[in-house]
């Protein structure tokens, strides 16, 4: 995992997420979960190439179901896009690199 991916959780979700400075994309994964392990590696690169305009957290839904609900994450990976502490975009599944770069764009 890239050192510029923070882990959120529900104690540290408010301040890393909601209060940022900066946009912050979100993804809602499990370990298990197939395709969250084939969108890891576009979340890291996405991560590094972004590197001081974005934020970039995640948060394992296993171990934080509160969160999961009141995202409303039916499915995982679930990638939200949130800027001045709003959500303003998701993506929901394994999709192309470049799927996120056009979300990513329009906030960054």
């Amino acid at each position: 995992m890239s050192k510029n991916i923070k882990i959120v959780d529900r104690n540290n979700f408010n301040n890393e997420v909601l209060r940022s400075d900066r946009p912050v994309l979100v993804e809602f994964w499990a370990a298990w979960c197939g395709p969250c392990r084939m969108v890891a590696p576009v979340i890291d690169q996405l991560a590094d190439e972004y590197e001081g305009k974005l934020e970039v957290a995640k948060v394992n839904v296993d171990e934080n179901p509160e969160l999961a609900g009141k995202y409303d994450i039916m499915s995982i990976p679930s990638v939200f896009m949130f800027n001045n502490g709003n959500k303003v975009g998701e993506i929901i599944g394994a999709r192309p690199k470049q799927v996120f770069v056009d979300m990513l764009r329009r906030y960054v």
